[in-house]
């Protein structure tokens, strides 16, 4: 299944693809099956559910309605780094031992289509493009035979970087939050849909037409059952968190000259069997 949550005209709506269009519903209608974040708890038989619902539904026409990021407000975002090799070298880091992991805000989260704003103080705005695994069910001391009984589903993310703040302190936090910086979306797709993992799959980001990055997620040096199952010593992994798993070689700042997102460029990253997920850079004011 894939899910599309939308708004038109201020009214929060949910959407699944049938039969070559999206159908859905809005907050409040006769049916609605609720918000996305709340369906996952219902794993993915309550999802079956809410799909048959929404499939029910009128046809939802996608150039009248705001996309908005398939989960509004994860419990934890949790952000991988160095998570390819050729990524690694490019910027001179050794291939990490453990997962590198940093976290994001969810107050930075925008959604297809939105703008992706390059601050006042910094153009050195890179991309990043990045496969997102979302929890389903609780992961906690899990072992990695075990791990993707507890992913629901899988997604597409741009890290946004500021790389000048990123690199201000060992620790990225800054650089890697900024408002406006971390597009979700536009879909949600169930684990089910997807190879095991989602391992396999083509990964490419494009600048203006032009691919800067292209791999394929069974390039990452932890794939996502292993991801879940170390991380998982440490902490519970919940419904709705998210693992955003890494990008592949070709970022801005390993560039001669560097190559930065500026005011006016379009960002496309595109995941097979996922989607693409698009945003247009603007300077903020």
């Amino acid at each position: 299944m894939r899910f599309l949550r939308f708004s038109q005209n201020g009214r929060l709506g949910l959407a699944v693809a049938h039969n070559g269009a999206f159908h859905g519903l809005f907050a409040g209608d006769a049916g609605y099956p609720g918000d996305l974040p709340d369906l996952l708890n219902g794993g993915l038989e309550g999802l079956k559910t809410a799909g048959a619902a929404l499939a029910k539904g009128p046809e939802i026409d996608e150039t009248t309605i705001a996309y908005l990021p398939p989960l509004p407000n994860p419990g934890k975002i949790i952000c991988l780094g160095l998570n390819y090799k050729d990524h690694a070298a490019e910027g001179g880091f050794e291939v990490p031992a453990f997962p590198t992991v940093f976290a994001r805000f969810a107050s930075g989260l925008i959604g297809h289509e939105a703008p992706i704003l390059r601050p006042k103080v910094s153009d050195a705005l890179d991309f990043e493009g990045e496969m997102v695994a979302v929890m389903g069910k609780k992961a906690r001391h899990v072992a990695k035979a075990d791990a993707l009984g507890h992913v629901i589903g899988y997604s597409i993310f741009n890290d946004g970087s500021v790389r000048d703040y990123q690199m201000k302190t060992p620790q990225w936090t800054v650089g890697k939050n900024f408002d406006d910086t971390g597009a979700f979306g536009p879909y949600f797709v169930t684990a089910d849909e997807l190879p095991p993992g989602a391992s396999g799959l083509k990964i490419e980001t494009r600048l203006n037409g032009e691919v800067v990055q292209h791999a394929t997620t069974a390039d990452m040096v932890f794939d996502v059952e292993t991801t879940i199952a170390l991380l998982s010593t440490a902490f519970a992994l919940l419904p709705g968190d998210i693992l955003v798993m890494g990008t592949p070689s070709g970022i801005g700042a390993a560039r001669k000259p560097p190559l930065w997102m500026k005011p006016g460029d379009v960002c496309e990253i595109e995941i097979e069997r996922i989607g693409v997920l698009r945003n247009k850079i603007v300077q903020e004011v």
